[in-house]
């Protein structure tokens, strides 16, 4: 394929500079006159998407790329603000907490954060794998780009990418000194300071040094009104340390360090129906009725929602010859969470959880590239994974049972893994991969009751008490065609597999469902993708489509299981196969030197084949498929996204730019619903899933580049202050709650930037 200049990232709003020739900045325009008498193009978007550098429209692979400029333009703060800006992408907090992730990819992911389960969709940061979601909804800071990657990406991802990955790249080491300051001032008391500098030192530039700091604070969207209390405030500390040694032209080694220590209180969750059983509290004046705003709450335990996450990595480049370069990365990566989760959202002890979260991962993965400039080029390694993730949840449910789940599951992996790209013919490429994978679960499981809120007198009762261990092991193929028909319009076929590995429930209840003790499966996806990639109208129109099929087999379900005695359980199996079908469509278009506009178009068909319920009431006892009564949660049949940007040059050698963004996301299933002890449901008392109707939100900024030095902007997001779910919890039937979490309101922001 032709190696082009032209490649913009499909979905961005803007990048810099921030426009096509023949479009280009005054002070380009002056610069063609003088170097070039040809017009003048942008650099291609370099990605990563397949472990070597290439542009972004030579992959065939479904991938969309930010660059930090279009970031800056898209006002995204955290790697939340990405949902909307790619195609089947869903991203946000999880239900309690600020910095915990949910995310899903063409309808694959994992909502559940506690450890022994896997997410569904892989978060890299600076080719590390992170693989616990607690504090992993990385804020954007002195960032280089970042890639999401759509569908399986198991041939050359460490683990866990059967939906798809997001690639988060910090800012390199370069020569010169340079850095940037930023302050940001908003509405709820918002007050961001970033900053970073880095350089050659000792004025050696085999030798440098970047380190990049963040201070994040904003004032609560709501407020407990029982204590007075901030609830979804957030107050995060961040820093990252790179330090690299180029000790020859072939050989270099650099250390990052990175810190994030968020101490936001807890998320408010909305009461959507009074709890029924808050009359055993209160009988004379009857229960809690829901509040009028969405935020406010009055929640009777502390607002303690604490975590802090530390990263250390080396890496070492080594370019044998021009031909071959290896790359060694070792990281090894821990967190801590401590958060309280009062599912009733009532100062009465109807369902309150204190948990605590804890893990530490090492990883080592060592790369060999081949690229000698002729008809095949590819990539090889060797993975290998160790952790361990454990903690301790302690349960009171209506200040009468008493009860925890504790336990640690370890995990160790090794995976060999291949990409190799053969030119068939100058115009023909095939690219074919396979990653082998062989993964150990051990599994310490204690869970037991207790017999006052004090978790200090044991009732006798223990509900589940193993030591497991179970072996997994998978091998994913990818084989893929691209056709170059003109330099600037490429079709591809793609056919891959996912793999996420199974385990073991850490909350079972081995008494009352002996079945919840025994281990779940891995999940598999078979995709088969096809899509073209086109710069048309003298690449000032960059048009990306891709339709797809998965085969979504033996998928984990984490649900919330009602006994017969009344009380319940978190449980997870393999209850479902599904059927996922998809097309993408990203644009970008330079009608004018003054005008650009992008964004997104995506559909999704997802239906389970399959959805196995056992029915836990001892008259039945068996297993019923109950597919026709579910839904694919976090799967939008619709979305979109539409940026307008209208921008000019200055004539004191800035520019002046002005967006207005619109995104829209169909009526969505935000959580599995509780499978009750008794079908059909008991009336009145049994709810549907939390779910949300379609709403679009409305984005707008403007941003002043004075100089090369000074930026100032505005930006605003929601500004119609619609009402939305993301997700929630339904427990209704057992312990009567039925609440929504909420994205953000109204929010708006004043920012300056020192460029150095």
């Amino acid at each position: 394929m032709k190696r082009k200049t032209l490649s913009l990232a499909i979905g961005c709003v803007l990048l810099s500079p921030p426009v096509l020739s023949p479009v280009a900045w005054a002070q380009d325009a002056a610069k063609q006159t003088t170097d070039s008498a040809t017009p003048r193009t942008l650099d291609a978007i370099t990605v990563t998407a397949r472990k070597r550098e290439e542009t972004l429209q030579d992959v065939p692979v479904a991938v969309t790329a930010f660059t930090a400029d279009s970031l800056d333009k898209l006002n995204v703060e955290d790697l939340s603000d990405l949902d909307a800006q790619v195609p089947n992408l869903t991203i946000y907090a999880a239900r309690g907490s600020s910095s915990t992730v949910t995310a899903y990819i063409r309808g694959v992911g994992q909502s559940d954060p506690l450890w022994g389960v896997d997410p569904g969709v892989g978060l890299y940061m600076d080719d590390v794998y992170i693989a616990r979601p607690q504090g992993a909804l990385l804020d954007v800071f002195d960032v280089e780009r970042v890639e999401v990657l759509r569908g399986p990406q198991g041939t050359l991802y460490g683990k866990n990418t059967i939906g798809g990955a997001i690639k988060y790249i910090s800012k390199g080491l370069a020569k010169d000194f340079g850095g940037s300051a930023s302050i940001t001032i908003g509405n709820y008391g918002q007050r961001d300071i970033k900053g970073a500098v880095g350089g050659g030192l000792g004025g050696n530039d085999a030798l440098r040094a970047r380190i990049a700091v963040a201070d994040l604070h904003r004032d609560g969207f709501g407020q407990n009104l029982i204590t007075g209390e901030d609830v979804s405030d957030k107050k995060i500390k961040a820093f990252r340390l790179n330090v690299g040694a180029y000790v020859t032209d072939a050989f270099d080694l650099q250390f990052a360090f990175d810190h994030m220590d968020d101490t936001s209180g807890v998320r408010g969750a909305r009461m959507l129906e009074a709890n029924r059983f808050d009359t055993i509290f209160t009988p004379t004046t009857g229960p809690f009725l829901p509040l009028d705003d969405r935020y406010d709450v009055r929640n009777g335990m502390p607002n303690i929602n604490d975590t802090s996450m530390l990263g250390v990595s080396a890496t070492a480049n080594y370019r044998m010859n021009d031909d071959v370069t290896f790359k060694y990365v070792w990281a090894k990566r821990e967190s801590d969470t401590e958060t309280n989760i009062d599912f009733d959202t009532t100062p009465d002890k109807i369902a309150d959880v204190k948990a605590f979260y804890s893990d530490e991962q090492v990883s080592n993965e060592l790369q060999v590239n081949y690229d000698a400039g002729g008809r095949s080029r590819g990539v090889f390694g060797i993975y290998g994974f160790d952790a361990e993730a454990g903690g301790q949840v302690l349960n009171n449910f209506f200040n009468l049972a008493f009860g925890d789940t504790q336990g640690v599951v370890y995990t160790e992996s090794v995976a060999v893994y291949g990409d190799w790209t053969f030119d068939i013919t100058e115009k023909l490429k095939l690219d074919v991969g396979v990653r082998y994978t062989d993964e150990d679960k051990h599994a310490v499981v204690l869970n037991r009751g207790y017999t006052d809120s004090t978790f200090t007198r044991l009732s006798g009762v223990v509900s589940a008490n193993f030591d497991k261990t179970i072996n997994f092991k998978n091998v994913s193929p990818k084989v893929s065609l691209d056709y170059q028909f003109t330099p600037d319009i490429m079709v591809y076929g793609l056919a891959s597999r996912g793999f996420k590995s199974g385990g073991y429930n850490i909350r079972a209840q081995a008494t009352a469902a002996p079945r919840s003790a025994e281990p779940f499966d891995d999940e598999r996806v078979d995709s088969y993708e096809v899509g073209t990639k086109m710069g048309l109208l003298d690449q000032t129109l960059f048009l990306n489509l891709a339709a797809f099929h998965n085969s979504y087999k033996d998928i984990q379900l984490s649900v919330f299981t009602a006994l017969p005695d009344g009380t319940f359980f978190g449980d997870f199996t393999n209850a479902a196969s599904g059927t996922v079908n998809g097309f993408e469509v990203e644009y970008q278009w330079l009608p004018s030197e003054h005008w650009l506009i992008s964004g997104n178009l995506a559909w999704l068909d997802a239906k389970y084949d399959e959805f196995l319920y056992f029915d836990t009431n001892p008259a039945v006892r068996r297993t019923v498929d109950i597919a026709d009564e579910q839904e694919f949660t976090n799967a939008p049949e619709f979305s979109a996204a539409l940026n307008v940007e209208w921008r000019t040059e200055l004539r004191n050698g800035g520019n002046l730019s002005a967006r207005v963004g619109y995104s829209y996301q169909d009526d969505v299933v935000a959580t599995t619903e509780i499978l009750r002890a008794t079908r059909p449901p008991v009336a009145p008392f049994g709810r549907p899933p939390i779910t949300q109707d379609g709403y679009g939100l409305v984005n707008a900024g403007v941003i002043w580049k004075l100089n090369d030095a000074w930026t100032l902007s505005l930006q605003g997001s929601n500004l119609a202050d619609k009402e939305y779910r993301t997700t929630g919890y339904n427990l209704n039937q057992a312990v009567g709650v039925y609440t929504g979490f909420y994205g953000a309101p109204r929010q708006y922001t004043a920012s300056a930037r020192f460029t150095f």
